[in-house]
């Protein structure tokens, strides 16, 4: 059985850093492209980056550019997400994703807040 499991949510201040981890079990991880995916209240779910299985650059939102930073450990089974300069428009519940042909799988989400 495939499990997603995000962890590292939780309240920061408008300008401060947080650094979001998934773990993955019951697939071959570094077959796997790795996702996050962001959703707000009241908006739809998007694509925040994704790194792909091995040898390739990440690719990242306009919104999150230069301040966030997406990164995988292969032998932890594990993907992170570090965001700097955090905004108060980051907040967001934050999703885990692991794709490769034919397969899709979703982790439940950890919720970021930026609040003052």
């Amino acid at each position: 059985q495939v499990q997603l499991v995000e962890s590292g949510g939780g309240l920061v201040q408008p300008g401060g850093s947080l650094k979001v981890s998934c773990a993955a079990s019951g697939l071959t991880f570094s077959y796997y492209a790795m996702s996050w995916y962001r959703q707000a209240p009241g908006k739809e779910r998007e694509l925040v980056t994704v790194i792909p299985t091995a040898g390739g650059s990440p690719n990242y939102g306009d919104s999150v550019k230069g301040r966030f930073t997406i990164s995988r450990d292969n032998a932890k089974n594990t993907v992170y997400l570090q965001m700097n300069s955090l905004k108060p428009e980051d907040t967001a519940v934050y999703y885990c994703n692991a794709r490769r042909t034919g397969l899709d799988y979703w982790g439940k989400g950890t919720l970021v807040t930026v609040s003052s």
